[in-house]
């Protein structure tokens, strides 16, 4: 508890300042072939570039002006667009059903395995239903402050005209639109997902009911606003002209108008998770023998399957954040992939020299590394840049899960802050790094200019620095007061004899395995 105050108090001014420092001036991002699925729009007031974020709003298609009696003119989809994304839609569910279970299952002890497969499939549909309620409308529509959404899509609605059409969402090309009831779809996977992250930092002490209704508050006060900040714009039609690029902006989210980019989660989904993990691990406290007798996992293969289903869903995480399937797509892609495998050499190799041995459980671990890494530069880097960070990722957090948990003393038994919050910061900071076209990266595309422009590399850095300190101070002081009331009303810890039986038949009255 000491620890996570101490550590609280040193996170806080910086994310304070962070809070502090003046809005963004202009805002770039990508046209036609949108090197930047998060890319934005520019105020051309200044040669200033602050590139965006990825998550596009919804909005109401063009039409030529009409007579008023005219019908409503439908906007036009194309067929290729919506099958990409309704198969990305599809990977991103792979990923946690049966992907997550089976990577995080095979991590815990047997008597552990329908626990935390329990966990992860009831969040998952849990939060569905609650992003379809509301969360939708708070993440992705245009509310009073730039932290929050209003109430114009709860329960879905309005996402039909008056003539029965579906209503568009924006893509990243201008006049190019997906449905926006397939934009809600795509979003709803990754909030769903991002909870189900969380709770392999307390596995296997932790409370069933404790765990869902930390996932209800969490989702509502955390989950929500870091997306709205991050990812919410009025799409690229909005940016027309200098000064209706300002009006755009003046209304997209807070780090969005920082001009921080993130194009498929860093902050909003592994950041975010990451110190939630890290707060509950340490207000829950170390499981019963921890440091003291074998906690070891119980089934490394389910591991490695659980890693390769991840790896393949997550192609539709990142690829499917470009929301069309047009050519620059298949950069997202390669990125993906390679700064996946490299991840991979880094912790094995690592791993190797600092213990003496490769494990198939490291190199489970870095592939996810090397995912969470490349999630906010996927559309922002080359493949060099990709390499790089693959390479960073799978060390950092390699050494983040060996050493600093060790040098800290907490118990996060997944290692959800040290893959998924540290491999999040990495990836996020570094894409400052490697949007820099001298360096392989994209830079971005000011819609009204027609004109490509970068920061520059210590300015970008700066303002993906500020978006991170901003999402961990915001997380964590949401995760601290929702671990803290839960365990007032109804405690968050099951019994030591819970603990010692297994919470499988305890909580759920069934075993994983009968012999």
């Amino acid at each position: 508890m000491n620890k996570l105050i101490r550590m609280g108090a040193k996170l806080a001014p910086l994310a304070l300042l962070a809070a502090l420092m003046l809005p963004a001036g202009s805002l770039w991002a990508q046209d036609d072939v949108a090197p930047a699925a998060d890319a934005v729009s520019s105020v051309a007031a200044e040669a200033v570039v602050e590139p965006a974020a990825e998550a596009a709003a919804p909005v109401e298609a063009a039409a030529a002006p009409a007579e008023e009696e005219a019908a409503p003119v439908a906007a036009t989809f194309e067929k290729g667009d919506i099958a990409w994304m309704l198969t990305a839609t599809l990977l991103v569910i792979f990923m946690v059903l049966p992907g997550l279970a089976l990577f995080y299952g095979g991590m815990v002890r047997a008597k552990n395995i329908l626990s935390l497969s329990m966990q992860v499939f009831v969040t998952f549909c849990l939060i569905a239903v609650l992003w379809s309620i509301y969360g939708y409308s708070l993440a992705f529509t245009q509310g009073s402050t730039a932290f929050f959404g209003g109430f114009d899509r709860l329960f879905l609605k309005d996402m039909l005209d008056a003539a029965g059409n579906l209503l568009p969402a924006a893509t990243f090309s201008k006049g190019i639109y997906i449905p926006e009831y397939m934009y809600a779809a795509f979003q709803m996977t990754f909030a769903a997902l991002t909870p189900c992250l969380i709770v392999g930092a307390f596995a296997e002490r932790m409370k069933f009911s404790a765990v869902l209704i930390f996932a209800v508050i969490w989702f509502t006060f955390a989950y929500l606003p870091v997306a709205h900040m991050v990812w919410f714009w009025a799409g690229p039609d909005a940016y027309t002209t200098a000064d209706a690029a300002a009006a755009a902006t003046a209304g997209a989210g807070y780090i969005f108008q920082l001009g921080a980019l993130d194009f498929a989660g860093g902050t909003v989904v592994h950041i975010n998770a990451g110190i939630a993990g890290l707060v509950g691990c340490i207000l829950i406290g170390k499981r019963k023998g921890f440091g003291n007798s074998s906690l070891a996992p119980h089934n490394v293969p389910f591991t490695m399957v659980g890693a390769a289903i991840l790896w393949v869903g997550w192609f539709g995480f990142n690829v499917g954040s470009n929301l069309e399937a047009n050519a620059f797509a298949a950069q997202v892609f390669i990125n993906t992939f390679l700064a996946t495998a490299a991840a991979v050499l880094a912790w094995t190799f690592g791993e190797w020299v600092i213990r003496g041995k490769p494990t198939m459980l490291g190199a489970a671990s870095g592939a996810i590394a090397g995912l969470v890494a490349i999630t906010p530069a996927c559309g922002w880097v080359g493949p060099m840049g990709a390499l790089v960070i693959g390479i960073a990722g799978g060390f950092i957090c390699m050494v983040a899960v060996i050493k600093l948990k060790a040098w800290l003393g907490y118990d996060d038994s997944l290692d959800v802050f040290g893959v998924h919050c540290v491999g999040g910061i990495v990836g996020a900071i570094l894409t400052g790094v490697f949007n820099s076209p001298d360096l392989g990266g994209t830079g971005v595309y000011d819609y009204v200019a027609g004109t490509w422009g970068f920061a520059g590399i210590g300015a970008q850095t700066w303002i993906q620095t500020k978006g991170v300190l901003i999402t961990i101070l915001w997380s964590g002081v949401v995760s601290f007061i929702a671990f803290k009331l839960i365990d007032i009303v109804i405690g968050l810890r099951v019994t030591e004899e819970v603990e010692t039986e297994g919470l499988d038949t305890a909580e759920h009255g069934e075993r994983g395995y009968h012999m």
